[in-house]
């Protein structure tokens, strides 16, 4: 099973796609997850493996959903009956275990991410010092040059002559060097695109003129409000390698910027259940916003996994109100 997994991982992280590995470090009986037991959770939620069932895995799928968006690791802690909450400490996630066999169990869950994207468009010093220094900072870099310049690249690098050839996503980073040959074409093409970062190597007065050429090309205040012109930071940059410095710095401060999708709930090290509820006649965890079935009792709502828990529930609901 473990080899199967691994197998499987590899073959995701060849392809670029992201998942998260979680792994059962620790657990106290009873429990069915035994250490070392593993599952590999993808962005739609699917699992492949087994580190328990109905009460830890919806647990496990949540955290490692969050993981994938913020690329943090985090170790969670399903607390049974009885069992002792974890010390308050950064990245503890600790759940009440619902199910009645009691058991706590430790998972640690781990996002493995593809590199970040890095495409240069053009050629030049700057072009060539962004991708032997982006190279060496684990991105995926390709250099897109509508005409060969016959110029080496890092052996990591990937060339193409055409942007639309590119398999662009929010993630990915698109810098222009074209130094006036194609500029607005170039711009035009990736602000229209996902990518996350766009910029453009000019000096003040040609990115002035780049941004009214696009503005009367028809594009929006919204994509022009994403171009970055002159493309860095301000380091007083000068020469070409320190102007790709900048650059690259630019990048990676606009990567480690708050990702969308971070938990602003910031719960490390309590009990927290946010967006579930537990259905009271088995105690299994049913997400809210999916919930096939509701109840509503003196103000408060109930959720259940199915019909027959809903029925046993209506059917006399004073006798689970004190255990809900």
């Amino acid at each position: 099973m473990a080899r199967d997994l691994l197998s499987l991982a590899y073959e995701l992280a060849q392809r670029g796609e992201p998942f998260a590995l979680a792994t059962v470090v620790r657990c106290e009986r009873p429990t069915s997850a035994k250490p070392g037991a593993k599952a590999l959770i993808r962005q739609d939620g699917t699992v492949s493996g087994w580190i328990g069932g109905s009460c830890a895995e919806p647990f496990a799928v949540k955290e490692a959903l969050e993981a994938l968006r913020d690329g943090q690791p985090r170790f969670l802690v399903l607390i049974g009956e009885g069992g002792a909450s974890p010390p308050r400490r950064q990245g503890v996630r600790g759940y009440a275990m619902t199910c009645h066999s009691g058991g706590t169990l430790e998972i640690y869950i781990e996002p493995v991410l593809p590199k970040p994207q890095l495409v240069l468009v053009g050629s030049g010093p700057v072009v060539e010092t962004l991708a032997t220094l982006a190279t060496a900072l684990t991105f995926a870099v390709t250099v897109v040059e509508h005409e060969a310049s016959g110029k080496p690249v890092p052996a990591a690098t990937a060339v193409a002559h055409d942007l639309a050839r590119v398999d662009v996503t929010p993630e990915t980073a698109i810098v222009v060097a074209t130094h006036g040959r194609f500029d607005e074409d170039a711009l035009e093409q990736a602000l229209r695109s996902e990518a996350g970062y766009v910029s453009l190597v000019a000096s003040p007065k040609r990115a002035g003129a780049v941004l009214e050429a696009l503005q009367a090309r028809g594009v929006s205040a919204d994509g022009l409000s994403r171009l970055r012109a002159p493309a860095g930071l301000d380091l007083g940059a000068v020469t070409p390698e320190e102007i790709a410095v900048s650059i690259l710095a630019e990048i990676i401060r606009v990567r480690r910027s708050r990702p969308p999708g971070t938990r602003t709930d910031e719960a490390d090290g309590e009990l927290v259940v946010d967006r579930d509820a537990h259905d009271p006649i088995c105690g299994m965890t049913v997400e809210i916003a999916k919930a096939p079935y509701s109840s509503e009792v003196g103000g408060r709502w109930f959720y259940f996994c199915g019909a027959g828990c809903r029925t046993r529930f209506e059917a006399d609901p004073a006798r689970y109100l004190a255990t809900a």
